[in-house]
């Protein structure tokens, strides 16, 4: 059973890589590229790397197959991403343990202020003003299947609109995670396809224009807008990461990822984190990524990050972590989050 769930993952991996090898053409034009945006500060600060480790509900963003590796019965996040162009990201998550596994239920919601509206006799504005509303919103199954197997699933289900337009799709995201890797303890490898669903298009009131056509005789007259479909940004993350405890209260863990996204550069990711204590944690991560014209990513470069865990100091099931993320041609993104266990 182990060897044909890892060449399952591996036939994925093989036969995604090459549908999505053309991806760096139509960077910009996916559907919902809200769904690429990272969230959670841990792994943030490690650029998404330990997609072989991740767990809790951290894991429902990064590799579902984590979330019933938590060591607690039930968690909760609240996350807070202060995005580009003054834009914020708020995401929460809630897993438990349930007698076949683990579920999980996400909400993700995008604050990008106000627009003034602008028509064709009026460019500079008429006036009125428009707030966007991009909401995400999923459900997480996952299971330990052996002592070495984990499997999960998520189905999300995005809504946009802003004005008098809008426009719905479902997404669905698979992985698995194998660890002692070739009987080696501490080695790990994941793997996980996120975003693969509907293509997605606007519709509403909005699209409604007056107009003459002057093959007929009935004047002005309402003709709808027919909006382009688009496709969701699926992606495929390889991840690969090897724990080592130095003695009893010093640990390292070192991750590597590859992610291939049919709408995006392919990302080189990799990452370290550094635990005293199982308290305190130091990490840090690097993301290379860039297309033959010389094309890079805004986030180029490193993150870095930092977290504490009250369990030990208070007995409170209590943590927080906090990432920085630099980025090219805007401020700093700055993500933090709060995590209660029980």
């Amino acid at each position: 059973m182990k060897r044909s769930l890892l060449a399952i993952s591996l036939i994925m991996t093989l036969g995604l890589s090459a549908s999505l090898s053309f991806a760096q053409s139509r960077a910009g034009t996916s559907a919902a590229p809200e769904l690429t945006i990272p969230v959670g500060a841990r792994y943030v600060a490690m650029q998404g790397s330990p997609v072989a480790f991740v767990s809790g509900v951290d894991a429902i963003y990064w590799n579902p197959a984590g979330l019933d590796e938590s060591s607690y019965s039930a968690s909760a996040l609240f996350s807070y991403r202060k995005y580009i162009a003054d834009m914020g990201v708020n995401y929460l998550a809630i897993g438990a343990k349930v007698g076949f596994g683990s579920l999980g239920l996400t909400f993700r919601s995008f604050n990008i202020g106000t627009i003034n509206v602008t028509t064709e006799t009026q460019p500079d504005g008429n006036g009125e003003q428009i707030s966007p509303t991009f909401f995400v919103g999923g459900l997480t199954y996952s299971k330990v299947l052996t002592d070495r197997i984990s499997v999960g699933a998520s189905i999300n289900i995005i809504s946009e609109s802003f004005g008098r337009v809008s426009s719905s799709g479902i997404s669905f995201d698979a992985g698995v995670q194998y660890q002692d890797l070739i009987g080696v303890k501490g080695l790990a490898l994941g793997v996980a396809v996120k975003n693969i669903g509907t293509a997605m298009q606007y519709g509403g009131s909005g699209l409604w224009v007056q107009a003459n056509d002057p093959n007929t005789l009935r004047g002005l007259t309402y003709y709808k807008v027919e909006a382009a479909t688009f496709e969701l940004p699926s992606t495929i993350d390889i991840g690969v990461g090897y724990k080592r405890s130095l003695d009893d209260d010093n640990a390292l863990q070192f991750s590597a990822a590859f992610e291939n996204n049919n709408f995006a550069i392919d990302q080189y990711r990799g990452g370290v984190e550094y635990s005293f204590m199982n308290t305190l944690f130091v990490r840090a991560g690097y993301m290379y990524s860039t297309d033959p014209s010389g094309t890079k990513s805004i986030f180029q470069n490193y993150t870095i990050g930092a977290g504490v865990d009250l369990a030990k100091i208070s007995g409170l099931g209590i943590s927080f972590d906090y990432a920085y993320v630099p980025v090219q041609y805007f401020s700093a993104n700055h993500l933090f989050d709060l995590h209660l266990n029980f």
